[in-house]
């Protein structure tokens, strides 16, 4: 049985272990997700006080802290309840006030004798023209200053804490850290000049300098560079884990494959050619492929999918896409069907709608392999959905299923080949970081024929302008779609906004030519709304975010997103996607209520300039965060306490190469460096990995 090895105990024992820990300042720390030494030693200074000795408190400009030595002048006690205690005190060059609130006079007098010298540190403000210190950090004797450190490292705190505590706390966790063997590979380590795990924990404690904070410093990236590989290696492992399960050997005839090819209008990019490639390497292997594609808007990934069923189905076998929505499933099934049906492929489309006597239908053509691929929502994840011969499993936007429903789907046949598939790009570290285990292809071109899409950014304030041009746009047979504002507190909200606009654009341009589309709807009201718009009955779709994954109507070529600045860059690349799939040349309107944040003004004018899907990830992930753009339900992403994915993106690359060197030489981590790894493991509590280790 596998147990936390005993080095690391002392780390694992509870908070109250600690010096000054009570129950009361451990029901604090827990706020901040602290409950054992180990957490604290994890949670490094966010930043520091310098303290060094100065002669005069005129040699820091206000409001800052200032070291100074004092003669004590005065107490000016001031008897009216609520009023301060004054402490009138002279440095070498100037006099200033020590200010006390609710004072223990006797105390304030003992340690602030009239006419003795005192060191006193803390922040200077100025107030009614007078320089004071109110409360200071210290008060002590000349010959007691030296314990004032120069440099002060100050940690996060939640309510009821104070920075002493936390710092005699966090200096008492790191005399516990004990000396650990060497999990990073030596070549490695010299290369980035980085010191020993426990040199580098006490530095990273106890700060001389500002730099000695930033992530860039060989202590704190060493440290963040820890807890990614802990990562990585359990997601090696996981993916070693994956592969043993045999999978089944689909080799593609291309009969099928370049016939539909040959009916394409257009050429496949060199993008698509390299994933079909790897993908059909995959298949023909004999472990179980666990792949993720990523593409860019309107880079292509479904002739991608399709080629890939057609590998499985030409094997002999049977494939399934499973689309977050109904709206997306359908348009699979109906740009498909044509293509399929010639080629004498046989498709079918399940979904929550289908009900008694025509489900049991589809069912059993499935179970006896009369249906080759098979399209849907969640709805095929059901257990009374059984297929004869299950070859390949694709999710589309996997952002929106959850790892279960994934792993569900997976399961329906006997080592199934599983694709899954991302329309949003993602930056090259989350990527790594959320799907490490898994192997990653890109679609970073688009194919010919899209047409950029011209984006403006305009206030509110011109909607008028908005709509008459849309007035004009319509009257020359085009087609728009509106989305309505983000409103993440609740749904209702948004549906009730989109219901608003719905009904002024009715008066502006006629009932008969605005359809309305939320995520309230019943999915039949939704589909009829679509299909309405599909067909050109419609000219304008309002709609919320509904549309944004992966609905296809060539014809529409006007995008206005209102108050666009709610938006993340992920999701108003999505929604711009949307249009510049017909001949038309295509625009889009962002339209934001002033004033505009800082982050926002940079996110609307990247939107203006870029369509480089990739590039605005990339943007995205400085301006908001990891959680944000994955979506933080859905996200996975690791909850690093040190480690930054926004700042050492290129730290995560380097610990998965490493993973995935060290589970290949050493797949049992029994040599010197996988014992160490195997604490490191413990120690970032990520020891799932050794299980598989055992389990396998």
């Amino acid at each position: 049985m596998n147990t936390r090895p005993e080095i690391l105990f002392p780390l694992f024992a509870g908070i109250t272990t600690l010096p000054g820990v009570g129950p009361r300042v451990a029901k604090a720390l827990a706020e901040i997700k602290i409950t054992r030494p180990r957490d604290l030693l994890l949670t490094l200074p966010q930043n520091g006080i310098q303290r060094n000795l100065r002669a005069s408190v005129l040699d820091v400009t206000p409001p800052a802290v200032a070291t100074v030595e004092v003669e004590v002048r005065a107490h000016h006690k001031n008897p009216a309840r609520g009023r301060p205690y004054r402490v009138s005190v002279s440095d070498a060059k100037t006099s200033f006030q020590l200010v006390f609130f609710h004072p223990r006079v006797d105390w304030l007098q003992r340690t602030l004798p009239v006419g003795q010298r005192r060191v006193v540190s803390g922040k200077v403000e100025i107030f009614d023209g007078v320089a004071q210190m109110v409360h200071p950090d210290y008060i002590l004797a000349p010959s007691e200053s030296a314990s004032i450190p120069e440099f002060e490292p100050v940690y996060p705190l939640a309510t009821g804490l104070a920075q002493k505590t936390v710092r005699r706390a966090a200096m008492a966790a790191v005399e516990r850290a004990p000396e650990l063997s060497e999990w990073i590979e030596p070549g490695l380590k010299a290369a980035n000049n980085w010191p020993d795990w426990h040199a580098a924990v006490e530095r990273a404690h106890h700060p001389t300098k500002m730099a000695d904070l930033s992530p860039a410093s060989p202590d704190r990236a060493r440290l963040a560079y820890d807890e990614m590989l802990a990562h990585q290696i359990s997601l090696a492992l996981a993916r070693k884990n994956h592969l043993k399960v045999r999978g089944k050997q689909s080799v593609g005839t291309q009969n099928i494959q370049s016939n539909i090819l040959k009916k394409l209008p257009y050429k496949l990019t060199g993008a698509q050619e390299h994933a079909i490639s790897d993908i059909a390497k995959d298949m023909a292997a004999q472990t179980r492929m666990n792949r993720l594609l990523q593409g860019d808007v309107g880079s292509g990934k479904t002739v991608v999918a399709l080629l890939a069923m057609l590998i499985a189905v030409e094997a002999g076998g049977q494939a399934v896409m499973m689309a977050p929505t109904e709206i997306l499933a359908r348009q699979h099934f109906d740009s498909l069907a044509p293509l399929l049906r010639e080629c004498g492929v046989s498709l079918e489309i399940v979904t929550g709608r289908d009900k008694g006597k025509l489900r049991q239908k589809k069912l059993q053509a499935l179970a006896k392999g009369e249906i080759q691929i098979l399209l849907g929502t969640h709805a095929v994840i059901q257990n009374d959905v059984v297929f004869h011969d299950l070859r390949l499993a694709i999710i589309d936007e996997q952002h929106r299923f959850g790892v279960r429903q994934r792993m569900d789907l997976g399961q329906k046949g006997q080592g199934v080949d599983v694709l899954v598939m991302t329309a949003t790009p993602i930056p090259r570290s989350l990527a790594l970081a959320n799907y490490g285990d898994m192997d990653i292809s890109v679609l970073d071109e688009k194919p010919p024929g899209r047409r950029p899409v011209q984006t403006s950014v305009l206030p509110a304030g011109r909607l008028g302008e908005v709509i008459a041009h849309l007035k004009t746009a319509i009257a020359a047979g085009r087609q728009a779609y509106w989305v309505c504002p983000l409103v993440s507190e609740s749904e209702t909200r948004e549906w009730t906004a989109a219901k608003e606009r719905y009904d002024s654009l009715c008066q502006a341009l006629g009932a008969d030519r605005v359809g309305l589309v939320h995520g309230q709807m019943p999915a039949s009201d939704k589909d009829a709304a679509m299909a309405r718009f599909v067909a050109g009955e419609t000219s304008v779709l309002v709609a919320t975010t509904v549309i944004e994954v992966g609905v296809d109507v060539p014809q529409a070529s006007i995008m206005v997103i209102e108050q666009a600045e709610h938006f993340g860059l992920a999701q108003l690349h999505q929604l711009r996607g949307r249009v510049g799939r017909g001949a038309t040349d295509s625009s889009c309107v962002l339209v934001y209520s002033p004033p505009l944040s800082r982050t926002a003004q940079k996110r609307l004018a990247a939107m203006r300039e870029s369509d480089d899907g990739f590039a605005l990830a990339e943007l995205d992930l400085t301006l908001r965060g990891a959680g944000d753009i994955l979506g933080v339900q859905q996200s996975g992403v690791p909850k690093f306490r040190i480690a930054d994915l926004e700042t050492q993106a290129h730290l995560m690359k380097m610990a998965q190469d490493d993973a995935r060197l060290l589970t290949r030489t050493d797949p049992e981590l029994s040599s010197p460096r996988g014992q160490a790894a195997r604490v490191l493991l413990y120690l970032m509590e990520q020891d799932k990995g050794i299980r598989l280790i055992t389990v396998g």
